[in-house]
């Protein structure tokens, strides 16, 4: 079963959250699912997206996935998915689970926008809504230390506004966007410390 959260977990949520509008998830001890995220979600997580009529995916990068491309119409109300930089937790009420993410990559979450964004850190797969949905977007992404390109091509963001981008995890990096019209150039960090979520680049 789920293990239940404290109430002054709950408390610790309610701040995050009030911080960082589109997190999901507060900072507390979730049941583990699988020990190696290539092996599956785990019994817990599988269960807890049962209740949402959520199919499990084989392992937690088709879970980010698909969460993040659903349509906002069918966003199940009561999950939360919250991405950190080493698991993914799944919550609904008092339960939380933890479902880890490989340790050499590292998920970003990015909403460019023109007019209108929001604050955010660790990205929401349920909840953050970005500006410029179903945009098609050139993403390069650089190493600065060794100028390797680790991304350039089309990508578009989905109905929630954002793009996905899988990175080594542990690099600083340089990425550039350009709609075609307006372009913008930001540092993005993949180490420990480093937010999931990115809905600071104003497009101009």
């Amino acid at each position: 079963m789920f293990r239940t959260r404290s109430a002054a977990s709950l408390g610790s949520i309610i701040l995050l959250i009030s911080l960082t509008a589109c997190t999901g998830g507060g900072e507390t001890n979730p049941t583990p699912a699988a020990a190696d995220p290539s092996i599956g979600l785990g019994a817990d997580a599988e269960a807890m997206l049962t209740e949402f009529d959520i199919a499990a995916p084989t392992n937690v990068k088709d879970l980010i996935e698909q969460l993040q491309s659903q349509s906002l119409t069918e966003r199940p109300a009561g999950l939360m998915a919250s991405v950190r930089v080493d698991e993914l937790l799944l919550s609904s009420g008092n339960d939380e689970v933890s479902v880890p993410i490989p340790t050499d990559d590292f998920h970003l979450s990015v909403a460019p926008y023109l007019n209108d964004t929001h604050d955010c850190y660790f990205h929401s797969l349920t909840t953050c809504v970005g500006e410029l949905a179903d945009e098609e977007l050139q993403v390069t992404i650089t190493d600065d230390a060794s100028d390797e390109v680790l991304l350039d091509e089309t990508v578009t963001t989905f109905e929630n506004g954002f793009f996905d981008v899988w990175l080594p995890a542990g690099r600083d990096l340089t990425m550039r966007i350009d709609d075609g019209e307006n372009t913008a150039e930001v540092p993005v960090g993949t180490g420990a410390d480093d937010p999931t979520c990115v809905t600071t680049v104003q497009l101009s």
